[in-house]
């Protein structure tokens, strides 16, 4: 019976230590598509005929890439920042959306200005994953970062709480 348990036990250890890996390797497979991108879209040529084209298809790809992102399974010493991941993955989509207005046919530049900002958001919001997977409390502009200590909470407000 003890060393069921034993396996039991070493078992799941097991399951989220491969889950934790495979997450990590998921990430640090899209930030490398992340950088791919980045250095494509700065590399092209903006005086080319095909440049909207290019840039539309990168920012395509980058979409899906930031799709896939929000429905990997992210392991419980990550669960903090499920919500971040979804909201990355909705500001790029946003961001996608409003570049395709700005490009496709007569240039737009309201829509271009409203997919820069959320391209921007989308893009903090990855930063801030990634510093999360590293170890590091997440720092920058409109990042508020609030730990919980389990030990303290209650319930029934004390007398110096009324």
């Amino acid at each position: 019976m003890i060393m069921a348990m034993c396996l039991i036990m070493a078992g799941c250890g097991a399951q989220k230590s491969e889950e934790l890996e495979t997450y990590k390797t998921n990430m640090s497979n899209f930030y490398d598509k992340l950088a791919y991108y980045d250095s494509a879209i700065n590399s092209i040529d903006t005086s080319s005929e095909g440049a909207k084209a290019e840039l539309l298809g990168y920012l395509d790809e980058m979409n899906e890439e930031y799709k896939k992102m929000a429905e990997y399974e992210i392991p419980d010493q990550f669960s903090g920042i499920s919500d971040i991941a979804k909201e990355a993955a909705d500001y790029m989509q946003m961001a996608n959306e409003f570049y395709h207005q700005a490009y496709d046919g007569d240039f737009d530049e309201d829509s271009e200005a409203l997919a820069s900002q959320y391209y921007q958001r989308a893009n903090s919001r990855a930063h801030v994953i990634l510093q999360v997977l590293h170890g590091e409390v997440p720092s920058g502009e409109g990042v508020t970062v609030t730990t919980e200590e389990s030990y303290q909470f209650s319930t029934v407000a004390t007398s110096s709480e009324e």
